[in-house]
């Protein structure tokens, strides 16, 4: 990322749309090392994990180890006004999921790949993958 500049003014969708394809990345990775299976059903499974509803579920999961930054990174993209939803979703969910993708583009950005590892890692862990 430039030094140019910094990331507390990239608007917050700007960092949801480069975390949502940082979580579709990291959910295509683990599912094809870890559930071989054909393209067909690899899509199904990621489509199932990589949707509003699921992501609101990983952003309530991970709330409670979030730092001070990251909280407030994650309550900027949750509250960020939004003129529609998914039709397949609730307005809290697609807020939610908004604030997780805001989340992980932030430390993409920052280049804390560490951090998106850890907090993914929390995310298999539950259960879900």
């Amino acid at each position: 990322m430039s030094d140019s500049v910094k990331l507390n003014e990239i608007p917050t969708l700007n960092l949801a749309f480069v975390g949502d394809g940082v979580f579709d990345l990291l959910v295509r990775d683990h599912l094809v090392r870890n559930h071989p299976s054909q393209v067909g059903e690899l899509n199904k499974k990621k489509v199932s994990l990589v949707n509003c509803k699921s992501q609101a579920e990983f952003a309530r999961l991970l709330q409670p180890v979030l730092t001070e930054t990251e909280a407030d990174v994650f309550k900027r993209g949750r509250n960020t006004k939004i003129n529609s939803a998914s039709k397949h979703s609730g307005l809290s969910d697609y807020h939610a999921a908004t604030g997780l993708e805001a989340l992980f583009g932030y430390l993409y950005l920052k280049g804390d790949v560490a951090r998106i590892n850890e907090l993914f890692a929390l995310i298999i862990g539950s259960g879900p993958l």
